[in-house]
């Protein structure tokens, strides 16, 4: 519990792990998982967080056009994703690459969005994770309404284990100034979606701090909408996890939407185009890096002897073999043509697009040298 934000209320902070590893009782919540279930947890969020420090290596170094980091968030990420079922739709902004690995999709897909290769090359159908949005709160809009498609198709509240289904959106805190986000969530509401609203709360929304955005805590604005709100510590994946469980029950049940607030915050840039020392002081990234989720899931393995050193030192050389294949496979990718995008526009080309691709590679070829030219000539 802490002050509210001059609210002159508490704040209800749903936690199970404490920063120092120690297990919390909480009477509303709890983590039904055994401690194989969280280790399996810490390699997700050791090899998250590798996938993060590679993609921002590879980025400087001219190969990824941009990143967007995900580090200091792998707990809310990983403990939302792992809470969902096969059948349930995730729908991503462009930072959640621990719900995409936990979904299944391929890292390097996530590499080649990022460097221009496609638009996102994994089968989101298949695999249940939409494609990255980009778009600031729109893909809100786009889980209401596919979260109230499913509600229509009779696939919520039959009881049928195997069969309900749930949705959830991702965004960030500076996402919900957003109007997209609000009609999403007047639409949820008012059509009943089985939809959880997942905000990850990261302190900040590139440049600007919650303070500014918000008068109160994010998650109490789920009342003025109709529907329950919860915000846990972003930084617990065991808290995360069981808050999310419940939440995406409730809506498989046909009883709506949730909004949950993962309380985290973005201990990186916000995307490698950003300078953070520019806006915030280093004083309060050091006060986060004492609540690393990572490092909170390995002291509760050492203090409950769950896992020893042969453990962790098993995920790291996982994880330093990962980032060199992550590597090689990436630097394996060609190089993406401007010419190509104009095929990604539409699944069948119009004329007008198609004229635009003529003058533009009318406008490359002469930039050709003698020899260039004489070979696209045959």
């Amino acid at each position: 519990m802490s002050g509210g934000s001059g609210t002159g209320t508490e704040i209800e902070l749903v936690q199970l792990l404490s920063p120092e590893g120690e297990r919390v009782d909480h009477q509303g919540y709890s983590f039904s998982g055994d401690d194989e279930t969280v280790k399996g947890y810490y390699r997700d969020m050791v090899l998250t967080r590798r996938l993060d420090t590679e993609a921002t290596a590879l980025q400087r170094q001219g190969e990824l056009g941009l990143w967007a980091s995900s580090l200091g968030q792998e707990a809310a990420q990983v403990g939302s994703g792992r809470a969902m079922l096969a059948q349930d739709y995730a729908f991503p902004t462009y930072r959640e690459h621990g719900v995409a690995w936990c979904r299944g999709v391929d890292p390097l897909h996530l590499l080649s969005l990022f460097r221009g290769i496609d638009m996102g090359g994994w089968d989101s159908a298949a695999v249940g994770f939409a494609l990255y949005t980009i778009v600031i709160g729109a893909q809100t809009l786009h889980a209401t309404g596919y979260a109230m498609g499913i509600e229509r198709d009779g696939l919520v509240g039959t009881g049928d284990p195997a069969r309900d289904a749930a949705v959830i959106g991702y965004f960030g805190d500076g996402a919900t100034s957003q109007g997209d986000v609000n009609e999403a969530f007047i639409f949820a509401s008012s059509y009943n979606a089985p939809i959880v609203f997942f905000c990850q709360n990261n302190q900040w929304a590139i440049s600007e701090p919650i303070e500014r955005q918000s008068r109160i805590p994010l998650y109490r604005r789920a009342a003025g909408f109709g529907f329950p709100g919860v915000r846990v510590d972003g930084n617990d994946v065991l808290a995360v996890h069981a808050v999310t469980t419940e939440a995406l029950e409730r809506a498989r049940s046909g009883n709506g939407p949730t909004f949950i607030e993962a309380y985290t915050y973005r201990m990186g840039a916000h995307t490698t185009s950003d300078d953070p020392t520019k806006y915030r002081l280093a004083d309060d990234l050091e006060h986060w890096r004492l609540k690393d989720p990572v490092a909170r899931v390995r002291a509760y393995l050492n203090r409950t002897g769950a896992a020893d050193d042969s453990f962790f030192d098993a995920i790291q050389a996982e994880a330093d073999e990962f980032a060199v294949q992550l590597r090689a496979r990436c630097l394996g990718m060609p190089e993406p043509l401007m010419l190509d995008a104009f095929d990604w526009v539409y699944a069948e080309q119009t004329p007008y697009l198609a004229e635009q691709q003529a003058r533009y590679a009318e406008y490359k070829q002469s930039f050709a040298t003698e020899d260039e030219a004489v070979g696209a000539g045959h």
